[in-house]
């Protein structure tokens, strides 16, 4: 059966990797466990920003004002609503 996964080495500052050490301690968990939730995580808020900064761009392009935005949410809920329906 292939591989699921790949051994990575990096390197990291004294300081981080005290600190990761203590995590690991904290949390009860290996290094690759806790490494693997923090790049997650990052890899998450990343995406998500890059969604706002598509959203606001949309927004300017089309002119959308603050105020626009409550009722296309609700419109967009309205929609899927029905469509689950």
């Amino acid at each position: 059966m292939p591989r699921t996964t790949k051994t990575i080495t990096f390197s990291l500052p004294l300081e981080m990797a005290d600190w990761v050490e203590e995590m690991v301690q904290q949390e009860g968990c290996s290094r690759s466990a806790l490494l693997r939730e923090a790049l997650y995580r990052y890899k998450e808020e990343n995406e998500w920003q890059q969604l706002l900064r598509y959203g606001e761009q949309r927004t300017r392009e089309q002119k959308i004002i603050p105020e626009d935005v409550n009722s296309l949410v609700e419109e967009y809920r309205a929609d899927i609503g029905s469509s689950r329906a």
